[in-house]
């Protein structure tokens, strides 16, 4: 396979800075996930099944799974694989309904925050620096505003796309549906495991994963000049789909592999094989496809990092 660089969404200009800046408390984000996790919390307990708990790890796995990790990550923000238009809008689509944004919001968040962590210094919002709670709380609550941002420019093929538009408008509204059908079925119970609940911990577990992976953990390799590094956090490999190891994710950005080392657990990439065996992917990208980074450094013995090494197909 050719060599394949990632989209390059972020275009920064000599005076962009990743630093100065200030956080501001976002009231519709902050609201969104305070009252999901308030539902899950108080009336959970209360509208507790063990059909609604099977409907809340089903549909949470799948979500997060084939959503998050395979369809808006891999797939939508990283372009590691190809596959069908219908696949790709099946998979964000799923990944709309874990509740943190739209689509092309996603990706301005993701491309943003990766920008400032490769440079040689960012605002702590980006580093997740400031301690659990605090972070925590910049993290579901706020939002951080540059004085001088670098631009953002989404490549025609997403911007032009009427179907992500139409998510990025309503990607709160997209939980209605399911409530309406879940409720139709199971009753309060099943609204409030399979909306509320799996919102609240799709939400709140993708901060925890993002602010360990940035401050403690594993840790294979080293890129030179990055103000943040990243850790691979075994714990939540599993539960994760794979989107824990975050340090290889750091050192190979573009692979649709996570799990590169032996013993590490990719879910989300057993996924995109199922797809590629199925012919519903191609072009799959593993760290072997991506051009060498000079700034990348080895800092631990294992298995090279290589398309054949890591599994290739």
């Amino acid at each position: 396979m050719k060599l394949r660089p990632g989209p390059r969404r972020i275009v920064a200009a000599e005076a962009s800075d990743p630093v100065a800046g200030a956080i501001h408390w976002a009231p519709v984000k902050s609201i969104w996930i305070t009252s999901m996790t308030a539902a899950a919390l108080l009336l959970g307990p209360i509208y507790f099944s063990w059909s609604a708990l099977l409907l809340f790890l089903l549909t949470t796995g799948l979500i997060l799974c084939a959503g998050h990790s395979v369809g808006m990550h891999r797939r939508l923000i990283h372009s590691s694989f190809e596959c069908p238009r219908w696949v790709e809008y099946c998979c964000v689509y799923l990944g709309t309904l874990v509740g943190m944004a739209g689509p092309i919001g996603m990706i301005r968040l993701h491309d943003m925050r990766d920008w400032a962590q490769r440079q040689q210094d960012c605002h702590d919002f980006f580093a997740h620096r400031g301690g659990f709670w605090r972070d925590g709380w910049h993290q579901l609550h706020c939002e951080v505003h540059l004085r001088r941002p670098p631009a953002f420019v989404l490549e025609p093929r997403i911007a032009g796309s009427r179907f992500y538009q139409l998510l990025e408008r309503s990607w709160m509204w997209q939980q209605l549906p399911w409530a309406l059908l879940f409720f139709a079925a199971g009753g309060m119970p099943w609204v409030v495991w399979g909306i509320c609940a799996r919102v609240a911990v799709g939400v709140t577990g993708h901060w925890l994963v993002g602010h360990f992976a940035h401050l403690e953990g594993e840790q294979s390799w080293i890129v030179e000049g990055a103000c943040v590094q990243g850790y691979d956090v075994r714990l939540a490999g599993f539960i994760s789909m794979g989107e824990s190891w975050h340090n290889n994710h750091h050192a190979f950005p573009g692979s649709a592999r996570l799990g590169i080392e032996p013993g590490q657990v990719d879910l989300g990439w057993l996924m995109i094989v199922a797809l590629e065996r199925l012919g519903l992917a191609r072009d799959v990208v593993l760290p072997g496809d991506l051009p060498e980074r000079s700034e990348l450094r080895r800092v631990a013995a294992s298995v090279p990092a290589t398309r054949m090494a890591v599994g290739g197909h």
